[in-house]
């Protein structure tokens, strides 16, 4: 079965750091497109972060700087290293791969930064 788990969330407070991992199981997202996505409560859910199969990796313009995506190949896992958290990015974090035609989600980690 494909699947995706993220882990790593957790509380923090506002200018701290968090690395969020999702890894994959099997295969099936070798060299693939994996993304990061958050859905804060009572907002839709928005693009974070995508790294491509060659290793090039795009954000949202939130982020200025302040994320960095990147993967790990052996261990099938994609991470979002998060510094200077702010509040606002309180949200359910989400990571994705696409398989064939379809979109694989992970079921999320709860990301809470304290002001």
């Amino acid at each position: 079965q494909v699947q995706l788990v993220e882990s790593g969330g957790g509380l923090v407070q506002a200018g701290g750091s968090l690395r969020l991992s999702c890894r994959a199981s099997g295969r099936a997202f070798s060299g693939k497109t994996m993304g990061w996505y958050r859905q804060a409560p009572g907002k839709q859910r928005e693009f974070v972060a995508r790294i491509y199969g060659g290793g090039t990796t795009e954000y949202g313009d939130f982020v200025k700087g302040r994320f960095t995506i990147s993967r790990d190949r052996t261990l099938r896992t994609v991470y979002l290293q998060m510094n200077s958290l702010k509040s606002d990015d309180t949200a359910v974090y989400y990571c994705n791969g696409a398989v064939g035609s379809a979109l694989v989600w992970g079921q999320g980690t709860q990301v809470t930064v304290s002001s």
